[in-house]
């Protein structure tokens, strides 16, 4: 590659940005630190650019609102601040806690603060537990902190926690009412005086309670009130006084805050953690749209489990030690797997799993189902930051390889609602829909058959993800029983694909465009995913039809898709002959075994790529200089060659990791800035990233017809780290001085590039 001069000033820059930082990261520092990120309403982030400390900001709601969380500790008297930015009455003080580190783990952000004399290790935990579907729909996240002593010394030490309501609106002016219980647990529930059900502002839910809970153990004690009046009463003497505040008022009338605080005594050594949850719970989660135009309520999985809301919030706290073991083996495996292909890799795969996470719910039939039934799970997905559709199909399969390395039956729940739905008919239309509704909550689907033209897009994505977790399980209940219908949309990729008609991808920021060579990559693996499909289900007829094809319309489209000089394949097909794309759909070809594309088109491209990247990675197209980071993964996968690999990679982890953006990580963003598009953020479609990991393993129910597959089955190809209880079956390992040793080279290799590159430019 070569570089030009504005390229390696840019990397110059980033080399100061690393060397900046007051305190240490790993494993880098991102844009924003996931804090409580458990579903799209609860979504907390340390908003922080170049480096903010957590106590430098207000933690945030994914779309940049306030959520107000403050922490302070108080030691021997002095109170410190460890959390937020907190005003307080004239004439009282405090000091603010130096941030020392902070740790970034897939399921873990651990900061730790000098509070004086006495070092903060304050856990933000948001747990991934997908082989137990209750438990991952519990709609609550931790705060956990713990106080050592760093001279030696006995110290006293008080700890404290609010929430303001700023967490149930998105609107501030409107009215909140709140209640605080006691028991073995103390709990304060703040929720709208007017809720609207299945309603948001400003991607806000209008229904629902936020909880702040903590175990009530000896030192516990609890207010409301005025945020500055509460926080003063804390800071000057280190107690809160049990009271509740009797007058309901909008949000921004004095700030109502509920606040929580522990007094630990005096300790000489580590102190056991203080434990906070927070979270944000409503019934019904959505309303889903079934036969004859009717609407099923659905509610959260672990009301199955749990009869009231404080009964979930006590096992979940009750819970803490065992979650957070389960959680660091979720982490250590991940970052073994990971750390197989690098350290750069694993960099971008602990910070794309909680928020990929974060846009799912896991629902039952709810409120007309008589103790919910736990046979009946489906989820559902918010298209955050982007349309806000509900289970959009395009935007599950970018998030496909997290959900097929980490537990298929997730994919399998994420599929079934769009499944069902078209399967009673009330779609009007021969290829798969987009998307379950328009916007989120509300899954009512699109009886007109209105919903945005992506016909090869859609069709190919829902053949290729039914066929992935047939092949992943072994468990063929899908294709048994949606048989009629994948064929249906089989037999309209064969009209269709070859030279598709002017429609969108699922890029439709890039617009619509006629005989798109990737969409056609994608309708033809489509169709020889039929031909699978037909293979299991013992139609040998129309499994030779629909492979033949296949086979046919590769070699016709090879010829139609190649440039001119036989460098690289075009951006569309019959012309654009000097154009070219990420050609990221060949990935299916991979994943699902079939391998129908010539391995001269992967080497091929993979050259091509090597010669046109940027500073933050291969452009998307010809027609623009932004790209994608999950598209660019799932094209890393499919690189021949270990370079290119990488450089994709390192691209987007330079992008991560630059400074210049202060959000939720983005997936659509400029090559050459690294600046994000159209403010696009924490969607879902960055668990693309772990295209690499659903790869190491990918093994076919072929060759030959299975014996049919229980619906229960849930079997696994050896090697395929598909559930919790396979990646928690490895003993935690620390990962601190792999990724001291991955700093140190960024580092390095930055210094390395800004010398000797400018050195060239200058003599060259």
């Amino acid at each position: 590659m070569i570089f030009t001069l504005p390229i390696l000033a840019l990397w110059c820059y980033q080399l100061t940005v690393v060397q900046a930082l007051p305190w240490t990261v790993t494993p880098f520092n991102p844009p924003a630190v996931p804090l409580a990120v458990r579903s799209p309403y609860l979504s907390a982030w340390l908003f922080q650019g170049k480096g903010a400390a957590l106590n430098d900001a207000w933690p945030l709601f994914w779309t940049g609102s306030i959520l107000g969380w403050a922490g302070f500790a108080r030691v021997d008297g002095i109170s410190y601040c460890w959390l937020g930015t907190p005003g307080l009455p004239a004439g009282v003080n405090f000091t603010k806690a130096v941030q020392s580190s902070l740790e970034i783990t897939s399921t873990q952000s651990i900061f730790v603060m000098k509070a004086g004399p006495v070092d903060l290790t304050i856990t933000f935990l948001s747990p991934v537990e997908p082989s137990d579907p209750v438990n991952q729909s519990l709609p609550f996240s931790y705060l956990a902190v713990s106080a050592t002593p760093n001279d030696g010394q006995t110290h006293k030490v008080q700890i404290y926690a609010d929430i303001s309501a700023e967490w149930i609106s998105g609107d501030n002016s409107l009215d909140a009412q709140w209640l605080t219980t006691m028991g073995d647990v103390i709990t304060h529930q703040v929720q709208l005086v007017s809720p609207r059900t299945y309603t948001e502002v400003n991607d806000r839910i209008q229904y629902g309670a936020a909880y702040h809970s903590t175990l009530n153990t000896e030192g516990a004690t609890f207010q409301t009130g005025q945020d500055i009046v509460v926080r003063a009463q804390f800071i000057d003497k280190g107690v809160l006084m049990n009271s509740q505040d009797p007058k309901f008022r909008a949000v921004s009338d004095d700030w109502p805050v509920f606040a929580l605080a522990h007094d630990l005594g005096s300790i000489t050594t580590p102190s056991p953690p203080v434990v906070f949850s927070v979270g944000h719970a409503r019934d019904p989660v959505t309303q889903y749209v079934v036969a004859n135009h009717g609407l099923q309520p659905r509610s959260a999985a672990f009301w199955s489990r749990y009869p009231i809301i404080n009964a979930a919030i006590s096992a979940f706290l009750d819970d803490y030690d065992n979650a957070s073991a389960r959680a660091r083996s979720f982490d250590n495996q991940v970052s073994q797997d990971a750390l197989k292909i690098s350290s750069d890799y694993a960099s971008i795969v602990a910070l794309s799993i909680r928020q990929t996470f974060g846009a799912f719910e896991i629902t039952t039939p709810g409120i007309d189902t008589p103790n919910f039934d736990v046979s009946d799970i489906l989820i559902f997905m918010k298209a955050i930051s982007s349309e806000d559709n509900v289970n959009t199909a395009d935007v599950i399969y970018p998030a496909w390889p997290l959900l097929l390395y980490i537990s298929p039956a997730l994919g399998q729940q994420l599929l079934l609602p769009l499944l069902r739905y078209q399967s009673t008919g009330q779609y009007p239309n021969a290829w798969a829909v987009h998307d379950l509704g328009v916007s989120y909550p509300n899954a009512t689907g699109h009886n007109d058959g209105n919903d945005l033209f992506m016909p090869i897009e859609e069709t190919g994505n829902m053949l290729i993800m039914t066929l992935s977790y047939t092949q992943r399980t072994n468990d063929t209940s899908l294709i048994r029983t949606f048989y009629n219908l994948l064929d249906q949309w089989g037999q309209y990729l064969v009209q269709n694909t070859l030279t598709p008609v002017n429609q969108f991808s699922t890029d439709i920021f890039a617009g619509e465009l006629a005989n798109q060579t990737n969409l056609a990559i994608k309708g033809i693996i489509g169709i020889q995913a039929m031909s699978e499909i037909a293979h299991i289900m013992g139609d040998t007829e129309k499994s030779s039809s629909y492979a033949t094809i296949a086979s046919q319309f590769v070699q016709q489209w090879e010829k139609l898709a190649m440039a001119a000089d036989g460098t690289h394949l075009t951006l569309a097909v019959t012309n654009w002959m000097h154009s070219w794309g990420l050609a990221y759909n060949l990935y299916a070809d991979k994943l699902l075994g079939t391998n129908i594309f010539p391995q001269s088109v992967y080497d091929l491209q993979t050259k091509w790529y090597s010669s046109q990247a940027n500073i933050y990675g291969v452009p998307l197209d010809t027609r623009h200089t932004y790209t994608k980071s999950d598209w660019q993964m799932w094209t890393a996968a499919v690189s021949t060659n270990d370079d290119t690999r990488d450089l994709f990679i390192s691209a987007i982890l330079a992008y991560a990791a630059d400074g210049n953006n202060s959000q939720p990580l983005g997936d659509w963003y400029d090559s050459l800035s690294g600046a994000v598009e159209n403010s696009q953020r924490a969607r879902p479609v960055v668990g693309g990233h772990l295209a690499l990991l659903a790869l190491q393993s990918n093994s076919s129910i072929a060759p030959g017809p299975p014996s049919p597959a229980s619906p229960a089955s849930n079997s696994v190809p050896p090697g395929t780290p598909s559930s919790t209880s396979a990646l928690a079956s490895h003993t935690p390992t620390s990962t601190n001085s792999a990724v001291s040793k991955h700093g140190a080279r960024l580092t390095f290799a930055l210094v390395f590039a800004c010398a000797s590159g400018i050195a060239l430019y200058i003599l060259g």
